[in-house]
């Protein structure tokens, strides 16, 4: 539980921290352009949800999401005995509670606030470091899951690993499976 919350605290203060810069020295300006145009810094409201997805109309429904996100992961904390999944749900955790963050207390208003981006790359939308967390604690959680790795820190059971067909086996009373 230390390891998730610490992920999230971490995570959640960078985001906080990095917003607060973009917009005391971004706002109104055009775009710093590092690496050419590989890496552009930029401020940027976002009404919607990750990567710019839906509108100002669903504010309120992305801001329920992110509330029900955090709920069941705080439940589900004490459950977690694998790093792994410390770290992946730290992760998303850090994550919605940064966006949840500006939601909460950016204009328009309390549970309608857009949410600050700021980072923008060739071919796609503008993003904050919420954002690249809830994506690498997502993509990290099915790189988990596919490694056969449960939250309980155990490994998946062998009887459901693929592998050759085993023998059918015989019931106590002698006689086979039919």
């Amino acid at each position: 539980m230390r390891v998730l919350l610490g992920v999230a605290v971490a995570v959640l203060a960078l985001d906080i921290i990095s917003k607060t810069i973009v917009v005391a020295t971004l706002s109104d300006r055009p775009a710093v352009h590092l690496l050419g145009n590989l890496l552009m810094f930029t401020e940027s409201r976002n009404p919607g949800a990750a990567f710019s997805i839906g509108g100002p109309s669903e504010t309120i429904l992305f801001t329920a999401i992110a509330v029900g996100v955090i709920i069941f992961i705080v439940r589900s904390a004490r459950r977690i005995h694998s790093l792994a999944w410390a770290v992946a749900l730290g992760l998303l955790l850090g994550g919605a509670m940064g966006n949840l963050t500006d939601r909460i207390f950016r204009s328009p208003g309390p549970f309608r606030g857009w949410v600050v981006d700021w980072i923008q790359v060739p071919h796609w939308p503008v993003f904050n470091l919420a954002d690249s967390s809830i994506v690498c604690g997502g993509v990290l959680m099915v790189l988990i899951a596919a490694r056969g790795h449960q939250i309980d820190g155990k490994a998946q059971a062998l009887d459901s690993q693929p592998g050759p067909e085993r023998p059918r086996q015989e019931h106590p009373s002698g006689g086979g499976r039919g």
